[in-house]
């Protein structure tokens, strides 16, 4: 009915102007096609029947055309339809401005329910085809989608079809406004609507009529009769009790009488207006025989302002592209309304973000993504057979990092840097080592230093003795001289504490190295003189014994050389490991030579060996002379320990390799000190009935 009148009174004003069509009034005959398509044509086909069809208005495929409603983007096709005019822009503006919209919000996740027709699929097509450069992913859900709609993860559901067809969803329509099921969830919905704009005196035209001034419109009658429940003058019902006269649609509110949507409307006002300028400039042709010109040539070159102060011309068959933003808000009273929040124009979109109100009740923009963005510190990893915009957040390994949103990959932190906690960015590398502060270096160093003590107080144990059978039996001078190499040994591990410098690092080796070799040749000395004692019979057995402690320096220089060959060619340096993982790294001495190491240990375990081998001979020899006990079983503990210690150091990390190269050298220490020395002073302190010589040689 609005729609109808709207075209009547455009029709009036065009009348009653005197610049445009003077002399000439235009009229309208008005047909009901009920909705049906066949009948619409038929009443089309009666309009001009008999006349050129050039400006006949054409139907589309499947449904009616109207000029002011028609936005299927195919009518746009000039081949196919030269002749077409439409006052409502085509689809794929409106297409356009839903990407852009998606685009501006961030929305990378969304649901289309879509009309399974050409406004539909062409639309939601445009859309897929724009979004998706913006790694946006449109699911398509056809009418018959409530279900999924629920099951669904996407929070922004595009709506693109015809209102009638989904009158139970929500659109930008304000006939929907009131309906119970809509109500319900339609409260944030944002839409892109046909542009709204006021006609200067409809609302006065449309509240003044009545059926008396009327009486042979049969349309304005029905109207009547259902809105004031009476039957008018003209009328021929005799159910309904005849009106008084005072009806008046002044006091009515309804869809009819409603100005504040203006939508559809002035498009069939506009087609009017742009009809009449066409024929305006079709009569002002001089010599032109209207029966044969092509009034669809006079349409395109239409070109003028409208009583409301619009420009309006067409390109091709269609009009600049102008939409309205429209947001459905809760009115303080509790009903739904349609507020304008933004325009469009062409590909330009003003929006007042603030003004909109979303479902949740608030201007917070909703949050419509498959997954939400992978924050620094993690990258982004597809899953497979998964859309684009569907992802995981994998962190970033040891020592990566990702300071960006989104990240496609990890970065590696230089070999001076490690990754913070967060994995966000590199940080400075700190220096670890073995130190004297920590629990570690100072139990290391207790142990180390007791074990020093106890030597010290069995070298004065000894030297107090020194004039008793039980030391002079034992051989005193190498007694002293292992004692004093025991001791190097326990004070040697103290190198290995602490930050590692140029010189501790050359040191600590060689100090180890010669410090063992010098225990180790004692306690071979001292199996060689317990095994020479009962050759001393035979001839040369003295000369032999005198050998034996140039033997011992003669080992002991062997490693002198072996240490200062290494030490010159390839000593070790300080460097910090950089092949270890975390934020420490350690700070130890690099062999830059493995052989070098290899032979200073492996020298100490070759005369292990031969000490061990020449004890195990001696061990039944007579007790009254016989170390050979002691020194075997402390050569088993001192190999068993340096055997050990070979894996266990390989394996250790960092710091840890040199708390088990410490503890190596303690543990062996302690074991030739404990296996050598505690039965004799256990004898010199707590038995002296034993330290004589004639108990010495009676056992």
């Amino acid at each position: 009915m609005q729609y109808i009148y709207a075209m009547m009174f455009a029709v009036d004003e065009i009348n009653h102007s005197e610049t445009l069509l003077p002399g000439v009034r235009l009229g309208y005959r008005i047909l009901d096609s009920c909705a049906l398509h066949p009948w619409a044509m038929e009443a089309a086909l009666s309009l001009v029947g008999g006349y050129d069809a050039n400006c006949s208005i054409t139907p589309e495929n499947n449904t009616g055309s109207m000029s002011y409603q028609s936005s299927c983007p195919c009518l746009s096709d000039r081949r196919l339809y030269p002749n077409f005019f439409r006052t409502i822009p085509s689809d794929i503006y409106q297409a356009r401005a839903l990407a852009q919209l998606a685009i501006r919000f961030k929305w990378t996740w969304i649901g289309a329910v879509v009309a399974q027709n050409d406004y539909g699929l062409v639309a939601v097509k445009v859309q897929q085809k724009m979004l998706w450069k913006f790694d946006v992913i449109v699911v398509v859900l056809f009418l018959e989608a409530a279900l999924t709609i629920q099951a669904s993860t996407a929070k922004v559901i595009l709506l693109v079809s015809w209102y009638t067809d989904i009158r139970e969803l929500f659109v930008t329509s304000s006939d929907l406004l009131q309906h119970p099921a809509t109500s319900r969830v339609a409260r944030g919905v944002l839409g892109v609507a046909i542009r709204s704009s006021n006609i200067d005196g409809f609302e006065a035209y449309i509240r003044g009529l009545h059926p008396s001034h009327r009486p042979d419109n049969e349309f304005l009658r029905e109207y009547w009769e259902k809105e004031f429940g009476c039957a008018p003058v003209s009328s021929s019902s005799t159910s309904l009790p005849p009106c008084n006269g005072t009806e008046s649609l002044y006091g009515v509110h309804s869809h009819f009488t409603d100005m504040s949507q203006l939508r559809v409307t002035y498009n069939v006002y506009l087609a009017v207006y742009a009809a009449a300028h066409a024929l305006h400039s079709l009569l002002s042709c001089p010599n032109t025989d209207t029966s044969t010109s092509n009034c669809s040539s006079h349409l395109s070159r239409v070109n003028f302002t409208t009583p409301q102060g619009e420009r309006f011309y067409f390109q091709g068959g269609d009009i600049p592209a102008k939409y309205d933003l429209v947001n459905w808000q809760k009115s303080p009273e509790g009903s739904l309304r349609l507020s304008l929040i933004g325009k469009v124009d062409g590909f330009d979109i003003d929006l007042n973000e603030t003004g909109i109100q979303w479902s949740t009740g608030s201007t917070q923009v909703p949050v419509s993504v498959c997954t939400m963005s992978c924050e620094p510190g993690t990258r982004k990893a597809t899953q497979k057979g998964a859309a684009v915009c569907c992802f995981d957040c994998i962190p970033c390994g040891d020592g990566e990092i990702s300071n960006r949103i989104d990240s496609l990959q990890c970065d590696r932190c230089p070999l001076e840097f490690w990754s913070n906690p967060a994995r966000t960015s590199c940080i400075p590398r700190q220096q670890d080592y073995l130190s004297f502060n920590e629990t570690l270096g100072i139990t290391l160093t207790t142990v180390a230093v007791s074990g020093a003590v106890v030597t010290t107080a069995v070298f004065v144990v000894f030297l107090y003795y020194r004039q008793t059978p039980m030391v002079r039996a034992n051989n005193s001078e190498l007694s002293f001289l292992l004692l004093v190499s025991l001791k190097l040994c326990f004070l040697c591990s103290l190198v290995f504490i602490g930050r590692p410098s140029v010189w501790s690092c050359r040191f600590q080796q060689a100090a180890f190295g010669i410090s063992f070799v010098l225990s180790v040749s004692c306690l071979q000395v001292k199996t060689m003189v317990v095994l020479a004692a009962f050759r001393s019979a035979r001839p040369g057995a003295e000369a032999l014994i005198k050998w034996f402690v140039v033997i011992k320096f003669l080992f002991s220089l062997i490693q002198v050389l072996i240490c200062i060959i290494w030490l010159s060619l390839s000593p070790p340096q300080p460097q910090p490991d950089w092949e270890m993982t975390g934020v420490k790294v350690t700070l130890e001495c690099a062999m830059e030579s493995v052989l070098g190491f290899s032979l200073v240990l492996g020298y100490i375990g070759l005369l292990a060996c031969i000490c061990l081998l020449l004890a195990f001979l001696a061990r039944k020899l007579p007790d009254n002379f016989n170390e050979a006990k002691l020194i075997t079983f402390s050569m088993l503990i001192f190999c068993a320990v340096w055997v050990a210690f070979v894996p266990a150091y390989v394996s250790s990390p960092g710091k840890y390799s040199v708390a088990v190269e410490i503890f190596a050298i303690l543990a062996s220490s302690y074991g030739l000190l404990f296996c050598i020395f505690a039965p004799k002073c256990f004898i010199i302190l707590l038995r002296p009935e034993r330290n004589t010589k004639k108990h010495l040689m009676t056992r």
